[in-house]
């Protein structure tokens, strides 16, 4: 089993905030999802194959920053997502995943 951490920040500045939610924006979970998985491309050369189970516990505001682990196991991988806050963590998001290893050919185009 692989296991790798990360931190993950959203910019005010994204062009998907503004509209989700006018005056109060929230990354979207979409953002998160694909921050986790264009870093598990990086780091082992995985590619999704499905989501099979994602939880959204709690919204991460703009210029927050967020601490992912993710496991991986073969083809399945887990994902938490999560923030601290003065002393506090709250979970944001997790999820599990069925993944392959990108092929050579993916990876040249």
């Amino acid at each position: 089993m692989n296991r790798f951490e990360f931190d993950i920040c959203v910019p005010a500045a994204h062009p998907a905030l503004p509209g989700h939610f006018p005056g109060q924006p929230i990354v979207l979970g979409v953002l998160l999802i694909d921050h986790v998985l264009a870093k598990m491309l990086q780091l082992e050369g995985l590619e999704l194959i499905r989501l099979k189970h994602v939880k959204f516990s709690s919204v991460l505001l703009p210029d927050e920053r967020a601490q992912v682990v993710c496991e991986v196991d073969g083809e399945q991988a887990t994902f938490l997502v999560s923030s601290t806050q003065q002393s506090t963590t709250k979970i944001v998001a997790s999820g599990k995943m069925l993944m392959r290893m990108k092929s050579h050919e993916s990876l040249d185009s």
